[in-house]
């Protein structure tokens, strides 16, 4: 029995022995072994001996990117507005030994870190450049932080800002200025729209009165020279037909009352080859109806029969109407 209970007792230090001889280690995981309290190396990643009851493992280390969120802080700009700013670290431990023996809290450390740069990067801001310029602000951050924290065996990677929170009145003032902003450029887009519009109808009905007199003036040419080949074709006809003088007394009557229908004539001159051309046809129509209408009988004295035609005097040549003279009045 007491056998039993040494062979069991030898068992479980051989056991704990080898518990604290063999050391498995993670991947992206580091270990710092002290031995007798001091540092004696770092244990990478994999199967590890160390010395049971000398060499003490400490608490193994990420050596992942690992990201916090610091709570917000208070911070004023410039223009003396306090603003809320809620910050997101991204930081990887490059030196597991300095991490470990160069700075107690790193994570504390961080952050009270990136508030005091904080503070000092958004003092020299105005609020407006706060809320626009993230992305030098992030810079800015990371610069120091980088700086700072490179001997501590930390790199950060980047710096967010995750949230800027203004006091309520400068919300609603910024709002105010913003909704006035848009009203005087939706004013300016109107005004420049009316502008073109008017430019562009003013532009059209340029064009539009361009075409019309182009278009008046080609067919007032067309109709002046279809006018004049009218004439032409009718003073052809005329001289093929050979018109005797009571065809032209006729047609020269016809076209006086055409040349009276103008609306400014108030007084109209009738001119003497009128009277000439009314006697010539007066002859031939009088001498027409006296052929018709004379009875038959014995001659009439003078040796003339009865039913024979009176002699007409030939009518004299009429002249051709005279264009009127543009200078003397109607």
């Amino acid at each position: 029995m007491v056998i039993l209970i040494v062979l069991a007792v030898l068992l479980f230090f051989a056991l704990l022995v080898a518990a604290k001889t063999v050391r498995i280690i993670p991947q992206a995981r580091a270990g710092i072994v002290e031995r007798l309290g001091r540092y004696q190396r770092t244990l990478e990643p994999g199967l590890r001996i160390t010395v049971p009851f000398i060499d003490r493992l400490l608490p193994l280390l990420d050596l992942r990117e690992q990201v916090v969120s610091f709570p917000p802080n208070s911070v004023i700009t410039e223009d003396n507005v306090s603003v809320s700013i809620d910050t997101v670290l991204y930081f990887q431990i490059t030196d597991p030994k300095s991490a470990t023996y160069e700075v107690a809290n790193p994570l504390q450390a961080i952050e009270q870190l990136t508030a005091t740069t904080l503070r000092n990067v958004i003092g020299g801001l105005t609020l407006e450049q706060a809320l626009t310029s993230r992305d030098e602000i992030n810079g800015q951050l990371r610069t120091v932080l980088d700086e700072a924290t490179g001997k501590w065996g930390i790199r950060v990677g980047r710096v967010e800002l995750k949230a800027i929170d203004p006091p309520s009145t400068i919300l609603d003032a910024m709002e105010k200025q913003m909704r006035a902003e848009r009203d005087r450029r939706a004013a300016i887009l109107t005004a420049e729209g009316s502008k073109q519009s008017q430019i562009l109808t003013a532009q059209g009905e340029k064009e539009s009165a361009v075409l019309k007199a182009e278009g008046a003036k080609t067919a007032a040419v067309l109709r002046a020279e279809g006018e004049a080949k009218a004439i032409g074709t009718v003073f052809d006809a005329i001289h093929a037909g050979r018109p005797d003088k009571e065809l032209l007394s006729y047609q020269y009557l016809q076209m006086l009352p055409e040349l009276a229908k103008g609306e400014a004539n108030k007084l109209f001159v009738i001119p003497s080859e009128f009277t000439q051309a009314l006697s010539g046809l007066g002859g031939v129509v009088d001498g027409l109806r006296g052929h018709a209408s004379a009875p038959d009988g014995p001659p009439l004295p003078g040796g003339r029969p009865a039913d024979a035609p009176r002699a007409v005097d030939p009518p004299r040549p009429v002249d051709p109407p005279r264009p009127a003279d543009p200078s003397r009045p109607e």
